[in-house]
């Protein structure tokens, strides 16, 4: 399986979990280091990409598409 069809599936499950207006959210890591997590909230229908940088405060993207969120995810991760 490729690293994004299973980021995809992440993502998926993802929106799968976020029910009654409830926010679910997961972590991306690579070798024990967090690189980002997504939030997605069912209300909207919006996932939030939370990038982590040593030493900075985080940066917070939102998208509305999939397979958007997917790219940013796999260029932070691989």
């Amino acid at each position: 399986m490729s690293l994004l069809l299973g980021i995809l599936e992440r993502l998926e499950s993802l929106k799968q979990q976020a029910t009654n207006g409830e926010v679910a959210q997961r972590y991306f890591e690579v070798n024990g280091e967090r690189k980002c997590s997504v939030k997605y909230a069912e209300k909207n229908a919006t996932f939030e990409l939370e990038v982590y940088q040593p030493g900075e405060k985080p940066q917070t993207f939102p998208f509305d598409n999939i397979d958007m969120v997917a790219i940013e995810i796999y260029d932070l991760i691989s």
